[in-house]
């Protein structure tokens, strides 16, 4: 029970961080998971097994609402990114991979750029590790630019095909994508 806590306030601790320094509304001041516990008795046994329910809710003020039905989809998408980021940070400290499938999609450029820079920042914390590798699937060429900002990400690969219209790979320099600056 007590390592459950820990690691849940761990959790909430990083969600808080990176909800904050990502997020650009004004509405919601952060978000956080929430259990609940139950415990139900085996069939004639007087062993009782704890399940838990988990929910997401998000916080304005003293006011908490769960944000099933009550967030957009930009801020589903966001909710849903920044707790596999905190799940990564806090389960996989040692893990070299981090892997994001198209994360901009739903977000508004403002909230597209908050992230590119938190991206950024988990990435210079994580400088230090040998292993680690930050792989983004993405049709977002304004998003790779936004990462190639930051002092960390300067090349990407590129999937296209060849003449017989099979898949090829390529490597290419953020600086090369002609993306102009907004």
């Amino acid at each position: 029970m007590s390592y459950h806590k820990l690691k849940m306030d761990e959790i909430n601790k990083i969600i808080r961080e990176l909800w904050r320094n990502t997020y650009k509304g004004n509405d919601i001041e952060t978000i956080e998971i929430r259990s609940d516990e139950e415990e139900s008795g085996t069939s004639g046994a007087s062993k009782t097994r704890r399940s838990y329910h988990y929910r997401v809710v998000m916080i304005k003020g003293d006011a908490a609402l769960d944000m099933r039905g009550r967030c957009s989809a930009g801020q589903k998408v966001l909710a849903s990114l920044i707790i596999r980021l905190a799940l990564a940070e806090t389960f996989c400290l040692n893990c070299g991979i981090l892997a994001l499938d198209e994360p901009t999609t739903n977000l508004d450029r403002e909230n597209i750029e908050s992230l590119a820079y938190a991206l950024g920042e988990i990435i210079k914390s994580r400088s230090v590790q040998r292993n680690f590798q930050l792989v983004i699937i993405t049709h977002d060429e304004d998003f790779v630019e936004l990462l190639g900002r930051s002092d960390y990400v300067d090349e990407f690969y590129k999937v296209g095909k060849n003449n017989e219209g099979c898949s090829k790979l390529s490597k290419a320099k953020v600086e090369d994508l002609g993306v102009h600056t907004r």
